[in-house]
């Protein structure tokens, strides 16, 4: 048996040990070698096996192994020990401390690597589309002894180790070994599972060793702290019914009427978990068809609303664990809501503990601030021309659609991805290699990461924030088109707002923006938002945006939401819009329920309930809302504020949509429409029920054969002040 040597003692190494440099010695000790697997640990030479280990600071080491046996190891220099051994097998270390009990572990470099070949030849080619299966820490069962694998993507790192709770965040026993050329790293560590909290430390050429949470971390701290946290999963799903049904329905072409909300200001100190029931009760009554969740990745400034992430795999916790946000989903699942989150593919933040210079160099982001950093955010563009950072993206996506079940993604920012003069002046932006301003890049991830996502999650739907007027947003990338399923219509939004916000008695000199939508409504598969971003930042409340007393305000919104509902599109409401909140948004505190306690602001709510329910159950409304065949004409007055058009299902199901504008009442006015005989009256906004004045045409009308507005009958209605009718046949 070799001799035990003590730290103290020479770095003479024992007869029959092949000899150590001391520069390897050093960079082991450091844990600065980047292959450290290839002398630590046991291995096989022509005299044997040798086992080693670092220890520094210990009285002595012993290997114990796999055959019961145990092997006293000697000390080389710096903590580094050594013994030739027989097959060890599945040996542990124990160590013997000046003060202190021993110490018995099973050593880290003892295994293989706890990721596959196939998963690296993957992320070499940037195809791997469950990333989050390899990447991070896994908790697993490797070589049959339970621990945590680490893998980090860090290419440009001379060296890496793990820090953390269960090293007293002292990495030097844990370096990483780098595993190929695109900059793989990784360690198993026996016993460390979930709960553990880390970092990674890589050494930078140019910066030194720098800490970084794991950009692939499924849980995390609660911010401020910034760790990453190693998880697991133990939910057990209950929505396959939905599931299901999800992969046999087409999204695009059915009802999709969302409720987007901000979770922390909703009901300000609800988690995930507890959030669920009275978000659900509120939602069904309401009769909204989804949720839109504003970004719940991680992200550590609150008041960036979750728009500039840092944890990209973590769901924040905030709210509580990512299986409390599971719980939450398969909840709003069972209930028949779908679930849409926004995403944040745009841009992201300079914190120094995430993703910004990871490795001490640019990674993910474009190494030229005139493509990698967004002047007006002060945030970082990711490097779209990267495959690995293309991987990494694509994978998220998909990561929130199939780990999580998510319905949808709302892609933030679009625009700033398609336009490399994006908010730049001249002279601060790079032209694309054909000298033009289209970011080819980011292009080319879009149509990847939309194709992908409807290639492997049939029944989902991807929607783009895009505010130009790019061409094919949602055209397939068959077609040369992006592939979003839908767009938000943001010039819709825009120009209606406008009009809406003039006294009425001036509307008729603004009525191209009320109707100039529909020159284009079928242009693109369209959603109509009105959105947090239009409550926000002195804009004041869609309520605050209307003109008149308060009386005037809300009829003005019942109105406004009754031409949205019937308006082509799908539509969007931000949360409180839906009763008139008074005030601006805020994320530091939670909305006006205290309106609730006046009529008026009840009105308005029982009738985008009603609205909802309507919406649903009339395909009229939404079967063909991408089809020019689903819409018609009636009339465009200015001189009177009016509207009018139909509504048109693939049956042949008629609705006919009249909005007065106008400040008074309007009649007898006839309108044209498709048929005679009986129309009912669907709904009136104007109703007493609703808060309004009860004017109307006591529910029912009859038109007769006398042509008009280019249809084959006509009818002369009563039209209320700041209202919208929807009349049916029947």
């Amino acid at each position: 048996m070799p001799r035990r040597r003590t730290p103290e003692g020479a770095a003479a190494q024992d007869d029959g040990l092949p000899p150590l440099d001391g520069g390897l010695v050093a960079s082991l000790a450091e844990a600065r070698h980047p292959r450290p697997h290839d002398w630590l640990g046991a291995h096989e030479d022509a005299d044997g096996w040798v086992i080693r280990a670092l220890r520094p600071l210990a009285r002595s080491v012993t290997a114990m192994l796999g055959d019961g046996s145990e092997v006293e190891l000697a000390h080389v220099d710096r903590g580094l020990w050594q013994a030739r051994t027989s097959a060890p097998g599945a040996y542990r270390i124990r160590t013997s401390y000046p003060e202190g009990p021993d110490w018995i572990v099973e050593d880290p470099y003892r295994f293989g690597p706890s990721i596959g070949e196939v998963d690296l030849f993957l992320w070499g080619e940037g195809r791997h589309e469950q990333l989050w299966h390899v990447f991070g820490a896994q908790v697993k069962e490797h070589e049959g002894v339970a621990g945590t694998g680490f893998v980090v993507w860090a290419p440009h790192a001379q060296a890496a180790r793990v820090v953390g709770d269960f090293n007293s965040w002292d990495g030097t026993g844990h370096a990483m070994r780098r595993l190929d050329d695109s900059g793989v790293w990784e360690l198993f560590v026996p016993g460390v599972g979930a709960g553990g909290v880390y970092k990674f430390q890589l050494l930078s050429p140019s910066s030194g060793w720098v800490t970084r949470a794991d950009p692939m971390a499924r849980y995390t701290e609660v911010p401020p702290s910034t760790g990453s946290v190693v998880g697991t999963s133990s939910y057990t799903w209950g929505d396959s019914e939905w599931m299901e049904r999800r992969a046999t329905t087409d999204p695009h072409q059915g009802p999709m009427s969302v409720y987007e909300l901000h979770l922390g200001s909703w009901r300000p100190g609800l988690g995930y978990r507890d959030i669920a029931d009275e978000l659900i009760a509120y939602v069904t009554e309401l009769g909204f068809t989804h949720v839109e969740f504003m970004p719940l990745a991680e992200h550590p400034f609150g008041g960036s609303w979750g728009y500039q992430v840092t944890g990209y795999y973590a769901p924040t916790s905030r709210f509580g664990h990512p299986d409390d946000f599971r719980h939450l989903v398969d909840r709003l699942h069972a209930a028949g809501i779908g679930v849409i989150m926004d995403w944040v593919p745009a841009h992201f933040p300079k914190d120094e503990w995430a993703l910004a210079r990871f490795d001490g160099e640019p990674l993910y982001e474009h190494s030229d601030p005139r493509i990698g950093e967004h002047p007006d955010w002060g945030t970082l563009v990711f490097d779209f021309g990267n495959s690995q950072v293309r991987n990494f993206l694509v994978a998220n996506a998909l990561y929130w659609l199939e780990d999580f079940h998510i319905d949808g993604l709302r892609v933030d920012a679009v625009a700033s991805m398609l336009y490399r003069d994006y908010s730049r002046k001249d002279g601060e932006w790079v032209p694309n290699i054909h000298g033009g301003r289209e970011n080819l890049e980011a292009i080319s991830f879009l149509q990847e990461v939309n194709a992908t996502a409807y290639k492997r999650n049939a029944g989902i739907v991807m929607i783009a924030e895009e505010s130009t007027s790019w061409p094919g947003v949602t055209r397939p990338t068959s077609d040369g088109g992006l592939g979003f399923g839908l767009k938000w219509n943001m010039g819709w939004m825009h120009d209606s707002l406008q009009y809406i916000h003039e006294d009425p008695m001036w509307r008729g000199d603004h009525h191209g923006d009320i109707t100039f939508s529909f020159l284009y409504a079928f242009s693109e598969s369209f959603l109509l938002p009105i959105s947090h971003d239009e409550v926000v930042h002195g804009k004041g409340s869609l309520l605050a945006k209307m003109p008149g007393d308060q009386w005037q305000k809300l009829a003005n919104v019942r109105a406004y939401l009754g031409f949205m509902w019937a308006h082509p599109g799908k539509q969007l409401l931000f949360m409180g819009s839906e009763f008139g909140q008074p005030s601006e948004w805020s994320e530091q505190r939670g909305l006006d329920w205290w309106i609730l306690d006046q009529p008026a602001h009840q009105g308005l709510q029982r009738l985008v309930g009603q609205l909802g329910r309507i919406y649903r159950e009339t395909p009229a409304l939404w079967e063909l809302d991408s089809d020019p065949a689903g819409f018609t004409w009636i009339t465009s007055d200015p001189g009177s504020n009016v509207v009018a058009f139909l509504r048109r299902s693939r049956s042949g199901e008629e609705i006919a949509c009249i909005v007065n504008f106008g400040g008074n009442p309007v009649g007898p006015y006839r309108i044209g429409l498709p048929a005679s005989g009986t129309w009912r009256e669907l709904l009136n906004t104007d109703a007493v029920e609703f808060g309004g004045s009860g004017v109307g045409n006591l529910g029912r009308v009859t038109a007769s054969d006398e042509p008009w507005h280019g249809q084959p009958a006509s009818v002369e209605l009563t039209l209320p002040p700041l209202a919208a009718l929807l009349l049916a046949r029947g």
